[in-house]
C-alpha cells in the first residue's frame, strides 16, 4: 500500500535522489513490483534502495522474503538503516551512486555490491546540498 506521508528520512534521500541528481540516475519513489512497494526503484538499471526504520527491525524474516523476491526478478537491493541516512546522507548517497554506476558498467549483478569508491564526490554533494545542514 502507497503510504501518504514519508518518513524524514525518505525525504532526505528523495532531495537528493530525484530530478537525477544522484549520478544521473532516475529514480522513482514508491514504485510497484509485484507484492511489494520499493521505498526507491531505478528502472534503468533494475535498483532498489531501501531505507529501514526500528519497525523492520522485527521483520528480518519478511525483508528475506522480499529481497529474495526481487532478486528473482533480476532487482539488485541495498539497504540502509535511518539512522544512516540521517547521520550521513552524503555517504549513503556516495553509496548509491557507486552501486549504480558498477551496475551500469556491468561489474554488479547484486550477488554482492559494495559502491561509494567511484562516485564523483562534487556531483553528490550538489546532489545533497540543503539536505545535510
Amino acid at each position: 500500500m502507497l503510504r501518504n506521508h514519508s518518513t524524514p528520512e525518505e525525504t532526505i534521500l528523495w532531495k537528493a535522489l530525484r530530478g537525477r541528481g544522484a549520478g544521473g540516475f532516475k529514480f522513482r519513489r514508491q514504485q510497484g513490483i509485484g507484492n511489494y512497494i520499493l521505498d526507491f526503484y531505478c528502472p534503468e538499471l533494475k535498483l532498489c534502495v531501501e531505507v529501514d526504520g526500528s519497525s523492520h527491525d522485527l521483520k528480518y524474516a519478511d525483508d528475506e522474503l522480499r529481497t529474495s523476491f526481487l532478486r528473482e526478478q533480476g532487482i539488485v537491493v541495498i539497504r540502509f538503516t535511518n539512522e544512516m541516512v540521517r547521520m550521513n546522507p552524503l555517504g549513503v548517497v556516495e553509496e548509491i551512486v557507486g552501486v549504480a554506476r558498477k551496475i551500469k558498467d556491468g561489474l554488479a549483478d547484486g550477488s554482492r555490491i559494495e559502491g561509494g569508491e567511484e562516485a564523483g564526490k562534487e556531483e553528490i554533494a550538489e546532489a545533497v546540498s540543503g539536505v545535510t545542514g
